[in-house]
Parts: structure tokens; C-alpha cells; sequence
């Protein structure tokens, strides 16, 4: 039996004003692939470069979103450990998350505990999940550590600081405004740079007496990523964790070493997700801390799946805090 959905969709790449609230049939879930009816969809950076063709679509027409939380209403044949009912979360291809239902392989899925709510799902699972990458896989910190995160008031952001922070690391955080700076602060950042008042090179420098931080977090590419460098101590540690601002950043060898002595990572998270020996556990430990309260999910906008374009026009104004989630 077949159903009929909403899903956001483009015809074609380019601007916000692609996006387009479509009805389509969806049918009975595969072999190996469970129905969803989704109650919150997560918006990402990542949507605007598929919505760009900077990543392109495997096919369009095509819907977006790579994140969302619902609850089961349909099991295919062979799937084992779940049941409709069942509350989940995922982060995970195929792309098209933006819809009021769909069809996802089974092995997407990560079981979402009842302390934690659909919309916190949406808005942490994907951030939260890259932030457990780097904190336990790519860079891990700890109280000998100073780390600068860049963008400490969006979403990724201010998961990254209250994280760090838990772990004991000293966190310095560059943000854009006070509004900004007074939410990282709140969300685990010891001392913040505004980087419109100050560069953030000299920020580091003032708050280190020079000695600078240990790792580096940052989103941006381009200019950021090279001054960046300048702040590390050596057998210090950079991460690019995407390319917002000027692409991915080129680097010489001859610029990190061996005087200087420093790493760069440009880790993917849907690798991560895929090669996990225990994602399932990841997950546990990532939305119980969510639970617990020791991870506060800041969502900065909520948005009907309909009104998916003016959610993108705020994302891409970089006037957003934490994170921006659509409702089916």
C-alpha cells in the first residue's frame, strides 16, 4: 500500500528560492528498510551545498536533508531489532530528509531514548555525532589542553564547547557579536574572541601570553584556516570541519613542519557514522548525555517543512544561533 508525503525538493541547483513543498507517493518499505514518519527534520550546512550542486544530487528532481527523528510505522522483510513504534533518529544517506515520510535502510537507524525529544534529535544528531568523532576519534582533549573553536555560538559550535569543556579543556570561542559571545559563554567557552572588535590571531595571542592553543576547530576554510596556523603551538592540531567561507583551504607540507610540527585533519562524519565498530554505543553515550542535561541542544530557529526556504535564507545569513530545524 502506498502513502502519500510531503517533501521539500529542488528542479534544479542554485538559490533558496529552489526549494519547492511537493506531494509524493511513497511506497511500502523495502527488504532491509523501515518507514518513517518523521517529526523533525534537522537542517544543516551541508543541505545548502547539495541545494548548490556544490555536492551534487544523485538525481533530480531531489529532496534534501541527510537528518531527521520520527517513529516507525512499517518494517520491511529481514529487518531484525526493530518494530513500529520504535522512536529513532539518523544521520545518514541516502539524502532526502526533508519529507513528512520516507524510507530508510534499517542500518541507519539509531534508537532514540525517551528522555530525549524528537526535535532534540533532529537538532543534535548529526552535530552531536561530529562532535563525538572529534572530541573522542580525531583530536581528543583533555585538561592539558587549550582549544580554540571557531563559530562557538552555532550549533556544531557550542556542542564542541560544552563538550571540551566537560572533558576538562580550556575553550577559547570567536564569535560575531555580545548576543553570541554571551551564549557560548553559557555553553562552556572559558573566554571568547569578538572577532568584529578584534582579530582572533591577536585574541589568542592575548588570552595564551602568547603560547597559543593546542587544537583548532574550525568551519570556515580559506583565510580562517590559514591564519589559524599562525595561533598553534607546535605538535599542535587543526580540523576543518567544512568550507562555509572561501573552499577547502590549500596547505603546504613545508608550512607545518617539522619547526612548527602541526597535524591537519579534514575528518568526514559519514565515514565515521559508517565505520564505527560501536555506533550504537556512540549514539547511547551522545543522547544520554543529552538526557542528563550535560549537553544542552540550543535550537536557534524552528521552521514548517513548508517554509524550508526562509529557514535557508536565515541559515545562509549566518544571523542564526545553534541549530534550525523544519516540522513536517
Amino acid at each position: 500500500m502506498t502513502t502519500e508525503a510531503l517533501a521539500v525538493r529542488i528542479h534544479a541547483y542554485g538559490g533558496p528560492e529552489q526549494l519547492r513543498a511537493e506531494s509524493l507517493v511513497v511506497p511500502p518499505p523495502a527488504a532491509g528498510e523501515v518507514q518513517i514518519r518523521q517529526h523533525a527534520v534537522g537542517i544543516n550546512y551541508l543541505d545548502t551545498y547539495h541545494r548548490r550542486g556544490v555536492f551534487p544530487l544523485p538525481a533530480l528532481p531531489g529532496a534534501l536533508g541527510v537528518e531527521a527523528a520520527g517513529g516507525l510505522v512499517a518494517v520491511g522483510e529481514g529487518v531484525a531489532g526493530w518494530a513500529v513504534g520504535d522512536r529513532v533518529s539518523y544521520a545518514a544517506r541516502p539524502i532526502g530528509s526533508y519529507a513528512t515520510l520516507r524510507n530508510l535502510p534499517a542500518t541507519a537507524l539509531l534508537r532514540l531514548p525517551p528522555q530525549v525529544s524528537y526535535e532534540q534529535a533532529a537538532a543534535v544528531t548529526l552535530q552531536g555525532m561530529t562532535a563525538h568523532m572529534l572530541l573522542k576519534k580525531v583530536a581528543p582533549v583533555g585538561p592539558a589542553h587549550t582549544v580554540l573553536v571557531h563559530a562557538a555560538a552555532g550549533g556544531l559550535g557550542s556542542l564542541l564547547c560544552q563538550w571540551a569543556h566537560r572533558l576538562g579543556a580550556r575553550v577559547i570561542g570567536t564569535v560575531g557579536s555580545p548576543d553570541k559571545a554571551a551564549l557560548a559563554l553559557a555553553r562552556g567557552c572559558d573566554e571568547v574572541i569578538l572577532y568584529n572588535e578584534e582579530p582572533f590571531t591577536e585574541g589568542v595571542r592575548r588570552l595564551t601570553h602568547g603560547a597559543g592553543v593546542d587544537v583548532v576547530f574550525e568551519g570556515l576554510g580559506g583565510e580562517v584556516f590559514q591564519q589559524s596556523l599562525g595561533v598553534i603551538k607546535p605538535f599542535g592540531h587543526i580540523v576543518n570541519l567544512g568550507q562555509v567561507a572561501q573552499g577547502l583551504p590549500q596547505v603546504a607540507l613545508a608550512d607545518l613542519g617539522p619547526a612548527r610540527s602541526l597535524t591537519v585533519s579534514v575528518p568526514g562524519v559519514f565515514a565515521y557514522l559508517q565505520h564505527h565498530p560501536d555506533l550504537a554505543g556512540a549514539a547511547a553515550e551522545l543522547f544520554g548525555l543529552v538526557a542528563e542535561g550535560q549537553l544542552q541542544v540550543h535550537i536557534g530557529g524552528r521552521y514548517p517543512l513548508q517554509q524550508a526556504r526562509v529557514a535557508h535564507e536565515a541559515l545562509q545569513g549566518r544571523g542564526t544561533t545553534g541549530s534550525l530545524i523544519l516540522l513536517p
